[in-house]
């Protein structure tokens, strides 16, 4: 009798599974550089439209994002905006083997307080430090997260990081650096091109010449073998998402041409 009765249970609730109709996949948990956010969202948006599976975005600097992980946060995929923080992540055996992929590329651009602002020539020798005056130059943190190692780069090609050093106001990530100068708490700024594209409290005055630093590269990864985590990085990929962070001003280093 008793088997007769969970049988009739299993029959009931397996009618009701069957009306309420699939089951919602598991969802995708991405870790994702902050100078992403506008383009990421965008891309997940679409992904979650076209899948059916939901996607959580977290955004913070990548030395940030990889320190988590390495702590056991429950990320599914990274993308971070330096090839070292992924490599950091790959030696401590925590990225899927053969995921790993040079996912988008950036440029890295000088901003002033301000629309329609005098555009300057960057080169070596530019004399930076005149042209602040005696306000601070917004950039992210130089030791640690990608935007600031890549911009204490380009200021040392322009012979001006030891002089600059003292003056920069100094963020934890890039987009923290971005609002400042929007805000004209700083009048100038060092920031990826992507993150100008939505603010238009800042003008860009200068793009640094590829020369300059080392290149902008997001290198994306998964951090299991979940199939949600294979089909989002195949995504990555796709047409769709080339769209959502070309609107943004990245580059697709793979995919569809």
């Amino acid at each position: 009798m008793r088997l007769h009765a969970f049988k009739q249970i299993a029959a009931v609730l397996a009618a009701c599974a069957a009306l309420a109709g699939p089951v919602q996949a598991d969802a995708v948990t991405v870790f994702a550089a902050a100078s992403l956010k506008n383009a990421l969202e965008e891309a997940a948006s679409r992904y979650e439209a076209g899948s059916g599976q939901d996607v959580h975005l977290s955004f913070a600097a990548s030395s940030a994002l990889a320190r988590q992980i390495q702590a056991g946060a429950p990320a599914d995929i990274f993308i971070s905006a330096h090839p070292g923080w992924m490599d950091v992540l790959d030696a401590d055996g925590l990225v899927s083997a053969g995921s790993r992929l040079d996912l988008l590329s950036n440029r890295l651009v000088l901003i002033a307080h301000g629309e329609g602002r005098q555009p300057e020539a960057l080169f070596q020798g530019f004399d930076l430090v005149s042209l602040l005056g005696d306000g601070r130059l917004a950039m992210a943190l130089a030791d640690a997260v990608p935007a600031g190692i890549y911009a204490k780069a380009a200021l040392q090609w322009l012979g001006q990081w030891e002089a600059l050093a003292p003056m920069t106001a100094q963020a934890g990530n890039v987009r923290i650096a971005l609002a400042l100068v929007a805000r004209g708490d700083a009048p100038y700024g060092i920031v990826y091109a992507s993150d100008t594209v939505a603010e238009e409290g800042v003008s860009v005055i200068g793009t640094f010449p590829p020369d300059s630093h080392p290149a902008v590269i997001y290198p994306a990864a998964a951090l299991n073998d979940r199939d949600t985590s294979v089909a989002f990085m195949a995504f990555l990929a796709s047409a769709d998402a080339r769209a959502a962070f070309e609107a943004q001003g990245f580059t697709l280093l793979t995919g569809p041409e």
